[in-house]
């Protein structure tokens, strides 16, 4: 009996110990035979390689099938070899994923892709990281294997599903999972109904677009569902567009703030029609420009708060210019508006040519701040963060400018002067250093607006022309001298743009919108909030 027992586990134990050492070589050996695909060099064996590799289990096959995405994948033609090009330009041997000694054979040819096999690329890579540690790449790899929609994939989607515990990675792998099934010709019908009802609570675009696509020779309850859940999808879509249209006026009503509450001042204190306005909001922009060079010559670190120093940069330096304006030019031409009107126009052409002789006629690049980068999804919302922030500084530029208005001795003075000139004259304000301030102050804030617009717009000497007609049309709209009326017409114009854009095309929008404005204005002269004063009234 003893001899018999021992003898029975030593054979089990040969035999656990030959599985042992058989193992790791026979899954090399399927690693390698499944590179080897690669290397004949046509779509339908480079399709197979794919899926062969993504299921070998080799720990290197996350790095070849990456390598293929990136045009990084070499073959030789001689010996059949499979390589990857790091991307610091070390070939490495796929086979070992160890460096080529000496260097890389002659005549390397990198593996081809069509659209259809960057698909199942996808669809590999994310089946290989749907176990991944980190939730972000779980994720990125359901996201994945949602656009391929290849059914390879499913079996590790399964077993990834049941171990997952984020409730927001799972179900964007159930959402990948009925993408598969609903492609599925052998898929039950029950199983596809319910496919269809996952894809409907997700809708976007991506979702109206799948079962927009699905074949006509479904069974018709599969059918049915899927049109109700289009229709469904539509009308959620439609819902979204709409805000998505009222961010984009927001944010442009913003931008027209910001280039219109200046003008508003000087036109409103002094009636002058400002024609060189739009050249002081150039100004602003390439004291930007000029900011961040300085920066990123000297301290390149620190470039990402450029925009803080280039804020009172700009305001300064086109408040000066403006001071300048009104001091040597515009305070001789008061009373006679279409003199002043000409000399700014002049004027505003000797800026654009001297910005043209400083710093060319090309555009020049401004870079954005890390922190306005990128973009925030709010369900169907997609939220610039570039434009999201100047909207924030054109309402802090607002509350400011209102508080100066309010609070200061120079508000005062101005709110005197607009109100009634010779009244004021008679109380001992010097109206003629409050025109000069005041003109400085507008010319101030389209500086700042010129920050603004270069983090938006290309940095040129046509820079403010872009935007001087539209805001005169607020200024005229929301009513001359009054802020509260820009910022209403600001924002009312721009949203009215960007809901008739999509109707009339941006150049008909523009032209409807200035028809109703003037149709508006000959019933209502002074705008939407009229300034009220014995001399206005007079």
């Amino acid at each position: 009996m003893r001899t018999s027992y021992a003898h029975v586990m030593a054979v089990l134990l040969w035999s656990l110990g030959g599985l042992a050492l058989a193992g790791p070589p026979a899954m090399a050996q399927s690693y390698e035979q499944a590179l080897a695909g690669f290397a004949a060099d046509a779509f339908s064996d480079t399709d197979a390689a794919i899926t062969a590799v993504a299921g070998s289990g080799h720990p290197l096959a996350a790095k070849v099938i990456g390598a293929l995405q990136d045009g990084r994948l070499l073959f030789n033609a001689d010996d059949r070899k499979i390589y990857v090009r790091e991307p610091s330009g070390t070939v490495l041997d796929a086979a070992t994923g160890r460096p080529v000694a000496g260097e890389a054979p002659p005549g390397l040819k990198s593996v081809r892709l069509n659209n259809r096999l960057r698909r199942s690329v996808e669809a590999a890579l994310g089946s290989l990281t749907l176990l991944a540690p980190e939730p972000s790449r779980r994720l990125a790899a359901a996201q994945a294997v949602f656009k391929s929609r290849d059914a390879n994939a499913l079996a590790a989607l399964e077993g990834a599903l049941a171990r997952e515990t984020d409730v927001r990675v799972r179900k964007a792998m159930l959402e990948a999972r009925a993408a598969i099934i609903l492609t599925q010709p052998s898929a039950r019908e029950a199983d596809r109904v319910q496919a269809v009802g996952v894809i409907r609570d997700r809708s976007d675009r991506d979702a109206r677009a799948l079962l927009g696509g699905l074949p006509a020779d479904l069974p018709p309850t599969v059918q049915r569902t899927a049109a109700e859940a289009i229709t469904a999808i539509d009308r959620h879509l439609a819902r979204w567009e709409m805000v998505q249209h009222l961010w984009y006026g927001l944010s442009l009503g913003s931008v027209l703030l910001l280039a219109a509450i200046g003008l508003a001042i000087t036109f409103g204190v002094m009636g002058v029609i400002n024609m060189a306005h739009g050249e002081m909001v150039m100004l602003g922009a390439y004291t930007t420009f000029v900011v961040q060079e300085i920066m990123r010559t000297t301290a390149p670190g620190l470039l990402d708060y450029s925009l803080a120093i280039a804020i009172p940069a700009a305001f300064l330096s086109a408040g000066l210019v403006g001071i300048a304006i009104e001091r040597g030019v515009i305070q001789f031409l008061y009373g006679r508006p279409l003199e002043t009107l000409l000399a700014t126009w002049g004027i505003s052409l000797i800026l654009q040519q001297a910005v043209r002789t400083l710093f060319g006629a090309n555009n020049r690049e401004v870079s954005t701040p890390s922190f306005m980068s990128g973009v925030v999804e709010l369900g169907g919302l997609a939220v610039t963060l570039n434009r999201f922030w100047i909207i924030v500084f054109a309402g802090l530029v607002f509350a400011l400018l209102l508080g100066v208005l309010r609070y200061t001795t120079l508000g005062l003075h101005m709110r005197a002067v607009t109100q009634n000139r010779r009244m004021a004259s008679a109380m001992a304000i010097n109206t003629g250093r409050i025109d000069a301030l005041t003109f400085g102050l507008g010319s101030g804030i389209a500086g700042l607006a010129g920050v603004a617009l270069s983090q938006i717009d290309n940095v040129s000497p046509n820079l403010g022309q872009s935007y001087i007609i539209d805001s005169f049309l607020v200024v005229v709209f929301g009513g001359v001298g009054n802020l509260w009326g820009t910022l209403v017409g600001a924002l009312s114009l721009g949203v009215a743009n960007k809901f008739l854009e999509p109707y009339a095309g941006a150049v008909l929008g523009k032209i409807a919108l200035l028809v109703l404005v003037i149709l508006f204005i000959q019933k209502r002269p002074r705008g939407l909030f009229a300034l009220k004063g014995r001399a206005v009234e007079a």
